[in-house]
Parts: C-alpha cells; structure tokens; sequence
C-alpha cells in the first residue's frame, strides 16, 4: 500500500498544493473581510456574509482560471512532447480527473456565493427597517459620484426578491449559475455514454458561463470604505453619530467606493490560450481529410482510413472526428488504430448512439456496402493528441493490458513496435511485449484478432515468435454448448474462437501470479505496464504493478492508464 502511495506521489502533491492554495485563499479573504477597517461599517450591515461571499469569490476566481487550462488538449500535448519525467506524464494524463476536481470546488464554492449574497441582499433591505443610528446614518448618504452610498438598496419598502434581479450581479449570477447545473448534470458517466450528444451541446454553455464571470461584477454592488485612515470606523462606531461633526476624528463623513472587477485578471490570460486552442481547431476542420477506405467489421464496428496533408502521429494517440453532415458543433474523441509507419490514418468506431449510428449510415448507405468514395461525407480531423500508450517505446520491455473496447489503443502500439522490430537499420528500445486482452463477450474478439493473426503470421515467418507474447482472456458469455465445442477442439492448431495459434483463456487472470512471474523473467529492468479500460480493474493493475516492483528481482513496474 505505501508503494501505491508512493507511485502516485506527484499526483498527492499536485492536489495538496491545490487544496492548500485554495483554502489559503478562503481564509485569507474571509479573515481581511471580516478584520480590516475598509470594511468595517459594511459588516455593521451585511455581518459575516460579505466574508463568505468574497472568501467563496477567491477560491472561485483561481479554480475558473485552473478548469480550462485542463482542456487545452494542444497546450497539454506540447508539454508531453517537450520531453517529462514519469511522475509529471502521470500527471498529465490525469487532467480529465483535475477537471473534475475543480468543477466540484466550482460548485462547492459557488453554492457558499449564492447563499452568502442572498443574505446580503436581504440584509440590505432589512437594515432599512432597523433603530440602530448608525445603520440609520449609513443608510442615509446619497450618491454623491459614486462615492459616498454604503446600501445599494435604496428603496425603504424594497422587495428583496425584486431587488436581486434589479442587480447585474443578480442577473449575470442566474445566468452563471443555471449554465453550471446543466454542464455538471449533462456531465455524469450516463449521459455521457447514452447520450454524448447531449453532453458535447450543453458543455458549450462555458461560453455563458465566462461572459458572465466576466462582467458579474461590473455595477460594484459591494463597496468598501476609501477614506478609513480621515474617517475611523472602529473609533466612530463607539460615538453618538450625532457627534461625528464636533469630533475631530469623525468630521469627514465615511466614504465608499466599489471593490471593482477582479475576475477578469484571473481568467483573461487562460481565456486566451484557450481561444488560441479552438482557433488552432478551427483551422483543423477546414483542412480537407481525404476518405481511403471504409471497411465494415463484425459487431457494429466501422473502420475507416484517411489520410490529410501534414499529418504525423505517434502510436497510441488519438484525434477527434467532426461530420458536418450531421452536427457542425460536435467532436467525438477516437482512438488511432493505424501506426505511424503506415501510409494512411484510421480509426475503428463502434456504432453506440446516434452520432456514430448517423456516421455508419452516411458511410454505407444500404448497410451492407460502402458507398463510393466519391460519396463519402466530408469530415474533420483535430489532433493527434498524446496519451499514456505515446510512452511505449521507453522501456526494454512492455506490457499492454486492454479490457473490451480498451483494446483499441494497442491496435496502433502493436503494429508500430513490430515496424520498428522489424527495420534492420534500428535498434528499438523495445526487447519484448506482453499483450493481455480482457473480453466480456466473443463478439468483441472479431475485429481486433485480424492484426493478432497478422502479427502472429510474421513472427513465425520471421523468426521472432517469442518478441510478442499474448494472452486472451474470456470472462463470461459461455455456456454449456459452447464449452463443450471448445473441449472437442481443444486439440487443434488453431483456437476455436479467435482463429489464432494462441489458445483463449477462460475466466480472469490471476495478476499476481502474472507480474511475478514477468519479474522473474527480467531482472533489474523497467517494465512498461499500459492499461486501457475500466477503473476498476485499473486500481487493481496500479496496486499489483507497486507491490510487485523493486522485489528480490529488481523490477519495477510502471503503470500508465489511458485517460481521454
């Protein structure tokens, strides 16, 4: 267990930094609101709930500025290229999890706001009501340029209600705070696998939601005392407000002036790299993607291979496709199948919702042969972008673990490591591959054992069948009939299932025994450990990966998870 903590060290710190950024700046705000003098007549009014409302500002403030930079997929792949250590690659491809971290302290945050100012508001009116004097005295100065009222509640019989959505700041809050809720509710994992549509459209209402913080601030509702050092609130306080005109220290009447917008200084520079971002996007889907060929594999999947000028990808990486047939707003992440040595680029799609569904359709018109390619849509390609499985080709030996459709990524990884293998003018980092494939069902195995075939095919012609070592686990979806076709069978070359030489295991693997015996196999070496799938089986694969490193055998195990 301390080996998992350990592996994950950077991560803990990251986000105990930021925690401990974000609860400095709580405080600190919460403790000068709730101390300075500036402020000090403001509280006679309003009390703590000016302290929680700009305490809450703060943290909101530095998160909104952190969200974005997690989604700018451009900004994060040139960090990765720029050359990193494990520990910051880990990080890296932990943004999508940071993104969910922040927009939950956005919303924690902006629940404390929204509370805090409708008290406020309500203060306000209600201290129109009160025989306190010095409220009463508060109360009474006028607008003499913007520089003397404390109340921005100027009616005596004012509606709370009303007077809210009087203020920008009430309106641009609504607007700000209706766009959360839809974004986090259109985020939860069932949506987003049903419905991703919904998801992609709504998440869009960021644009709202940033105009809005932009300006929220603009009518300077909350103010603060300007002269303090001529006029002191503490001393002033403790006298009959009739005394202020013969008391030296109180002649001069207190003066307020708003707090200002501050918002925008924290937002403006990440607002800007990320319209830098969707620029570099926009420019991507005008540049033209030329159709090779659409291939339709068993259970639904499509394959399709393009090509566009001056792309380059690294194995492992991943684009997104737009259609604009049937959405000019929508992107839909994909893994790339093909390996950069290969003269075309292709993704495998699984036909899952409506926008694939639409995809499949316009690509094979009768649903059984393609359409020419000369009638083929036009689509849009943005990326490559990195991922974990990008960092293959560092260590002597590699293990890739895929469960069910997380197989897609090492379609790329595998082809590219044999090219490489293969080019007698290189001598590749990569000395051996474990390939293990986790299948809930058979009907995942069609279209992926086509390369295991291939692959396997050139080792034997080659001499090379001991470089990749694979393993194909069958969970569930057998029965009693099949079981006993496969005991009938058990005798032939080929495996009944898969069509390869290497047999299907049935049931799940014990990875204990596996890392074992893989260290044992190679002593004082990094191992590679890449996984796509599920995070279930990921948090087991990480904490197996940790307690098996750094044994008698010397290995270490280093445990990368595909994040996108």
């Amino acid at each position: 267990m301390v080996k998992f903590a350990l592996s994950e060290l950077t991560r803990y710190i990251v986000i105990l930094a930021w925690m401990a950024i974000n609860i400095y700046l709580f405080a600190n705000a919460f403790i000068e609101l709730n101390t300075s003098k500036r402020n000090f007549y403001l509280r006679k009014i309003v009390k703590e709930g000016l302290a929680f409302a700009r305490a809450s500002a703060a943290v909101l403030n530095f998160n909104c500025m952190l969200i974005l930079l997690t989604m700018s997929r451009n900004l994060l792949s040139f960090i990765r290229g720029i050359g990193c250590g494990h520990n910051v690659l880990r990080f890296l491809d932990k943004h999508k999890t940071f993104h969910k971290y922040i927009a939950y302290m956005i919303c924690l945050q902006t629940v404390i706001h929204i509370v805090a100012h409708v008290f406020n508001v309500e203060f306000f009116v209600e201290s129109h009501k009160s025989n306190d004097p010095l409220i009463q005295r508060l109360n009474s100065f006028q607008d003499m340029g913007n520089e003397t009222y404390l109340n921005p509640i100027r009616n005596d019989n004012a509606n709370a209600v009303v007077e809210l959505w009087k203020l920008a700041s009430g309106i641009t809050g609504a607007a700000i705070t209706l766009s959360l809720i839809l974004m986090l509710s259109s985020s939860t994992e069932l949506i987003r696998r049903s419905y991703f549509e919904v998801f992609w459209n709504t998440h869009h209402l960021f644009v709202i939601f940033y105009a809005g913080l932009f300006i929220h601030g603009i009518q300077g509702v909350v103010r603060f005392q300007s002269n303090y050092e001529e006029h002191n609130p503490e001393f002033c306080s403790t006298i009959n407000v009739t005394s202020w005109n013969t008391e030296d220290r109180c002649k001069t009447e207190p003066k307020f002036v708003p707090f200002g917008m501050n918002t925008w200084k924290w937002i403006v520079g990440t607002v800007f790299l990320y319209i830098i971002e969707r620029g570099i996007r926009f420019f991507r889907s005008f540049q033209e993607v030329k159709i090779l060929k659409v291939v339709n594999h068993p259970s639904k999947v499509i394959e399709i291979q393009m090509k566009k000028k001056g792309f380059h990808h690294d194995a492992g990486q991943y684009i997104f496709l737009k259609c604009p047939k049937l959405s000019h707003l929508e992107w839909h992440p994909f893994t790339l199948t093909s390996a950069p040595e290969d003269d075309f680029f292709s993704v495998h799609i699984r036909i899952a919702g409506d926008w694939t569904g639409g995809l499949a359709k316009l690509m094979n018109g009768d649903g059984v042969e393609p359409r020419s390619l000369g009638d083929m849509p036009r689509l849009a390609v943005d990326g490559p972008f990195g991922t974990a499985s990008t960092d293959v080709f560092k260590y002597p030996v590699v293990m890739c673990i895929g469960a069910g459709i997380g197989v897609t990524p090492f379609g790329s990884v595998l082809k590219s490591i044999w090219y490489q293998h293969n080019q007698n003018n290189v001598n590749p980092v990569v000395k051996k591959v474990y390939f293990f494939w986790i299948c809930p069902d058979t009907n995942a195995f069609e279209w992926f054992t086509d390369l295991l075939q291939y692959l396997e095919d050139r080792m034997m012609a080659t001499g090379n069948a001991d470089f990749l070592e694979y393993n194909i686990y069958l969970t569930r979806g057998w029965g009693p009939n099949m079981a006993r076709t496969i005991v009938l069978h058990e005798d032939e070359e080929e495996d009944i299932i898969t069509g390869c030489k290497q047999k299907t295991r049935y049931g799940r693997p014990e990875w204990n025994k596996i890392f074992a015996s893989i260290a044992k196999s190679h002593p004082r070496t990094n191992v590679g450990v890449f996984f796509c799938g599920p995070a279930g089986l990921s948090h087991e694969l990480h904490k197996v990966a940790d307690e098996q490193s750094n044994n008698d055998d010397g290995v270490k195990f280093l445990y990368n998870k595909e994040n996108f």
